[in-house]
C-alpha cells in the first residue's frame, strides 16, 4: 500500500510512532544528546530491532529545516512491508513455484528500486530485504521501481540466513551471485528458487554465501570484475526465466 515518505521529528512523536509499531527504516540521535528522554527512544528502538545512527547537530538540522527536532529524527517506510509468508502465499495463488529475490544489504536507493522493476517483470513474487544495514523502501526507491512496488510485494527480516535457512525448510533452493561460481548456464534454476544478490561494495555475505545451495557466476568479457548489482540482479533474473521458458 502506497503512503507518503514520513519524516518524524522530535523526541515525543518519535517515541510514540516507535511504540505505535510504526515502521521505521532509520532512526538519526544527535551524538551529544543526554540522556534521560533519548534513553527512553533507544529502548524502545531496540525492542523493534531499530538500528540508532549517530549524527551530528548540522545532519539533522538538513534533515528538518524547521529545527524542531530536539536531536531525534526518524525515517518511515514510503510503503507497507509484507511477511514473506505473503510471498509464498502469492506464489501458490498463482499456480507457481516461488521466485523470490533476497538481497543482502543493498545500500543504493536507486539500485534497489531497479531490483523490484526487474523483479516485476521478470515473474518473480517478491523481494526479501534486511532491517539493518541496508537501504528501505524510501520515495526514490518508489519512483526507481517505476510503479514496480505496487504489485511486487517486499519482506523485510533480522536475519537474512535464518530467512534462507527457513525458507529452505519449505523447498526452495538458493543460490547466490558470486565472480567465484560456477557459469549460471551449468546451473538448474528451475523449480522453487531463491537468488540471493550480495551489497554494492562487499558481495554476499561469508555466512549469506554458506546457505546457498548454489553460488552462479555470470560470464564477463571486459576489462573491470563486476557488474553493478541491479544489473547482475536483472542478468540472473532472466536466466530464471529462460530456463523456465524451457
Amino acid at each position: 500500500m502506497e503512503k507518503d515518505e514520513l519524516t518524524i521529528e522530535g523526541r515525543n512523536a518519535v517515541l510514540e510512532a516507535l511504540r505505535a509499531g510504526r515502521t521505521v527504516d532509520k532512526l538519526f540521535i544527535l551524538d551529544s544528546a543526554a540522556p534521560g528522554p533519548i534513553n527512553t527512544i533507544k529502548k524502545e528502538a531496540n525492542k523493534h530491532g531499530i538500528t540508532v545512527k549517530y549524527v551530528d547537530k548540522d545532519r539533522l538540522d538538513v534533515m528538518c529545516p524547521g529545527g524542531h527536532h530536539q536531536g531525534v529524527v526518524a525515517k518511515c517506510a514510503a510503503y507497507d512491508y509484507v511477511e514473506v509468508d505473503d510471498i509464498l502465499k502469492k506464489a501458490e495463488e498463482a499456480g507457481e513455484d516461488p521466485f523470490i529475490i533476497v538481497l543482502d544489504s543493498i545500500n543504493d536507493p536507486h539500485n534497489l528500486g531497479a531490483i523490484i522493476r526487474t523483479a516485476n517483470l521478470s515473474g518473480a513474487h517478491g523481494v526479501i530485504i534486511p532491517k539493518n544495514r541496508a537501504v528501505g523502501l524510501s520515495a526514490t526507491v518508489a519512483r526507481t521501481s517505476a510503479g514496480a512496488l505496487n504489485y511486487t510485494p517486499v519482506a523485510k527480516v533480522t536475519n537474512i540466513a535464518r530467512c534462507i535457512d527457513d525458507l529452505k525448510k519449505k523447498g526452495i533452493w538458493f543460490a547466490c551471485a558470486d565472480m567465484d561460481g560456477v557459469s549460471m548456464y551449468e546451473q538448474n534454476l528451475t523449480g522453487p528458487v531463491g537468488l540471493v544478490i550480495g551489497s554494492e561494495g562487499e558481495g554476499v555475505s561469508r555466512l549469506v554465501k554458506e546457505k546457498c545451495d548454489y553460488v552462479c557466476s555470470i560470464p564477463m568479457k571486459g576489462d573491470i570484475d563486476s557488474l553493478n548489482a541491479s544489473v547482475a540482479a536483472g542478468v540472473l533474473m532472466y536466466e530464471v526465466v529462460r530456463q523456465r521458458l524451457m
